[in-house]
């Protein structure tokens, strides 16, 4: 998956270029679909901040081999991002989640 392919699929679910990102908890890492989108006017990042955003987190999504779980989380789900509810997507990252728990986001 790349960043335009992740682009896509958001446009394809919600018709909006929103923003995602990487949460982690405890022992729990989210992809969250935030209820910002780029085509609001206090987006916070230009349009090649926003795709090199997207690229950077389809590479982690590609890493951990979720990308394929993220994009069909997206299609199936009926929840929508809206102000302050992000829609957040579990990534079951399986015995390797040790070695993502140490980085930051």
């Amino acid at each position: 998956m790349t960043g335009q392919e992740l682009h896509q699929v958001l446009l394809s679910k919600w018709g909006r270029s929103y923003d995602v990102q990487i949460r982690r908890t405890q022992s729990k890492i989210f992809v969250q679909i935030m209820w910002r989108y780029l085509e609001q006017a206090s987006f916070p990042l230009s349009e090649t901040d926003y795709f090199d955003h997207l690229d950077t987190i389809a590479n982690y999504l590609n890493a951990w081999g979720s990308a394929a779980q993220v994009e069909e989380f997206i299609e199936q789900t009926r929840d929508r991002p809206r102000q302050g509810k992000a829609v957040s997507i579990p990534i079951d990252l399986g015995e390797r989640a040790s070695e993502w728990m140490l980085e930051e986001f």
